[in-house]
């Protein structure tokens, strides 16, 4: 998992400086985890709307039929609500992110916010998402972010209802935290699946990374012309070196997929030329790349996460392939590994994840800025 990557700056940071990193790490962690129940006193921004896939599902998927849903034990054994349908032990990195822009409670998801908590914003993200429609589609339903951003404008329509005006949302809209965690399905539950999916046939690997890219652009341009001004794109993670890809592909000695790791890079390589073109074009607003590879890469012994190959609890073989078997009993120890499930991180990854893309510890970690300083910014 903690494989370093080269991103988009020559990295070439020595050991020292690396430790230098996980040991503040290592203390941010001591305030970060101990959060909740989360903060008192005014939030940096009035709202927060979240789209994306499992990393930041809080629950849209519960009632859907569909594979990709965890409203089950052992799935929130860490969580003060127990399993609430997040894929994760714990808290996930919307949750903590909410935490840091000081939300006094979490983002609620699309399919249960209702009335005046919509003002506060409002989770879309959904299990097995992507940016192509197609993406996952052998899970059952599950809400592509097409699809979450026609969610978006029913609570932009809600939103002025309650303000009283379009005109009231769209100003109010236009100082909100947006962020998109979204492409990781695309590879996952689509291009590394030939055998359900046609596009690895159809497109090279740098020649997918490109039509992923234009599709997300204009999604993106759509948020943007919905209302958002200050928006945080994720790259996509080591998805090679996730525990299902591992034991899929198997790694010739390497600590991960490194075919995985290649396409993974492709795309994230774009998404970074992505956001230059749209700060270049739409200077109204704020587009930033947050580099979750570079952010898992790195020495997590440093820090006590010593399992980094293998999930957490027992993971089914059939339905919900990957995924937590239910009522199982987990490792007892959670804070030393890294994979909650075969795809998805514990919470302390989660925590180190979020805490670094909204306070950058490393001059890779986000560009041109965090989401810290994007949360200042007056546009």
């Amino acid at each position: 998992l903690y494989l370093s990557i080269a991103t988009f700056i020559n990295q070439s940071s020595s050991m020292a400086c690396w430790l230098k990193i996980w040991f503040m790490i290592s203390l941010m962690l001591h305030v970060v985890v101990d959060l909740g129940p989360l903060a008192h006193g005014e939030p940096q921004v009035p709202c927060y709307f979240i789209f994306g896939d499992s990393l930041v599902d809080n629950g849209n998927n519960n009632d859907l039929v569909t594979m990709a849903k965890v409203n089950y034990p052992p799935y929130g054994i860490d969580f003060p609500d127990g399993p609430t349908g997040r894929f994760s032990n714990g808290r996930n990195m919307a949750d903590v992110i909410a935490e840091l822009l000081g939300f006094e409670t979490y983002i609620p998801p699309f399919a249960t916010a209702s009335g005046q908590e919509i003002l506060k914003g409002v989770n879309y993200g959904s299990g097995g998402a992507g940016i192509r429609d197609e993406t996952g589609q052998q899970l059952g339903c599950r809400i592509s972010l097409n699809k979450q951003l026609q969610n978006h404008q029913v609570t932009i329509s809600r939103i002025a209802l309650l303000l009283g005006s379009k005109d009231a949302a769209k100003e109010y809209l236009n100082k909100c935290i947006y962020t998109v965690v979204m492409g990781n399905n695309d590879y996952i539950n689509n291009y590394l699946m030939p055998q359900l999916y046609p596009t690895s046939r159809l497109y090279t690997p740098d020649q997918y990374a490109e039509v992923l890219i234009q599709q997300y652009s204009q999604q993106i341009r759509t948020l943007y012309n919905s209302g958002a001004r200050k928006v945080a794109l994720f790259g996509l993670g080591l998805i090679g070196c996730i525990p299902a890809e591992l034991a899929m592909y198997g790694t010739n000695g390497s600590a991960c997929v490194d075919m995985i790791t290649n396409d993974v890079q492709l795309f994230n390589n774009r998404l970074i030329s992505l956001v230059d073109n749209l700060n270049n074009n739409l200077t109204d607003a704020k587009f930033i790349y947050i580099n979750s590879t570079g952010i898992s890469s790195g020495d997590p012994s440093s820090i006590g996460i010593t399992v980094v190959n293998a999930p957490c609890c027992d993971v089914s073989t059939n339905v919900g392939k990957g995924q937590c078997i239910p009522q199982s009993v987990p490792c007892s120890n959670r804070v030393t590994n890294a994979f909650w499930d075969a795809f998805h991180p514990t919470e302390i990854v989660n925590v180190i994840s979020a805490a670094r893309a909204y306070s950058a510890m490393a001059p890779t970690d986000a560009y041109p800025i965090d989401i810290s300083n994007l949360a200042q910014l007056s546009l």
